[in-house]
């Protein structure tokens, strides 16, 4: 078996122990609260503190088919003011990225962090909806891992919650305004639908793809667009909940030496207020 291999078998005794774990270790709950709680995870702005561990993997990138691994910690603290919430979202990727293209070698480090900041009414409706800044900082360790530019523009939070279904949509445009000056401009769209289903007995299926734009290459290495979905469980550790996701997508359209494939594991600890 290749090097190339571990990433996957890694992943599949990562989810073998999670399994075990979870047979052996899960609580009983208010059925009513956990639902509550289940559809607040699924609300990226939601008045609740979590802390995401997002684990992707992509397969077969460029011509040497390598395997880019990147966990995202992605913790969410909300402010509360009188009548709005401001729900701070923070994205720090750590990524492995297996050699693309010959003579590239491997890399391991950090990669740029995100803050995302969402304004939000404290009373809501039949719809929820958050807008606010979004900045990007140049924290990447290798030129590889991002580019060394600072970036920054408006972000978008618009969904509903209706019986079982959880819907929206989240969109952010973000354009470069310093940095290195020998490296692309960054001016990009992204747009994030997710769709959850909840079957009421603390499982669920989600759909999440992050459709990019990057509006600095030419057309025809522009797009990205991943279709797909998966399962998600939310548990209990005695009273401590935590929302476990397995989810995989394949990119109908993307830039050259991308992945076809994505698989993502995402481990949520959540932090209910009293």
């Amino acid at each position: 078996m290749t090097t190339k291999s571990n990433p996957i078998r890694f992943f599949s005794s990562l989810i073998l122990v999670v399994a075990m774990f979870l047979q052996n270790h899960v609580g009983a709950s208010d059925a009513e609260d956990t639902m509550e709680l289940v559809e607040a995870s699924q609300n990226p702005i939601a008045n609740l503190i979590s802390v995401p561990f997002e684990h992707n993997i992509d397969l077969n990138v460029g011509p040497e088919d390598g395997t880019v691994q990147a966990m995202n910690l992605k913790p969410v603290l909300p402010t509360e003011f009188e009548r709005f919430n401001l729900i701070n979202r923070f994205i720090a990727p750590v990524i492995h990225q297996q050699e693309r293209v010959p003579g590239e070698g491997s890399e391991f480090g950090l990669g740029n962090l995100t803050y995302q900041g969402f304004l939000s009414p404290r009373e809501t409706g039949k719809y929820i909806w958050g807008v606010g800044p979004i900045l990007t900082l140049p924290t990447r360790t290798d030129e590889r891992l991002g580019a060394d530019k600072w970036s920054a523009g408006p972000g978008a939070v618009v969904l509903s919650i209706s019986g079982p279904w959880v819907v929206g949509a989240l969109v952010t445009h973000s354009w470069s305004f310093a940095g290195d000056n020998d490296e692309n401009n960054v001016n990009t769209t992204s747009l994030q639908y997710f769709v959850n289903y909840n079957f009421g007995n603390d499982w669920y299926l989600t759909s999440n793809p992050t459709m990019s734009a990057d509006w600095s290459t030419e057309s025809s290495n522009r797009y990205k667009v991943p279709v797909g979905g998966g399962i998600g469980h939310l548990v209990r550790f005695g009273d401590k909940p935590v929302d476990f996701r397995l989810r995989g997508f394949y990119n109908v359209e993307k830039p050259d030496r991308t992945a076809s494939w994505t698989v993502q594991f995402e481990v949520k600890l959540l932090f209910p207020k009293k």
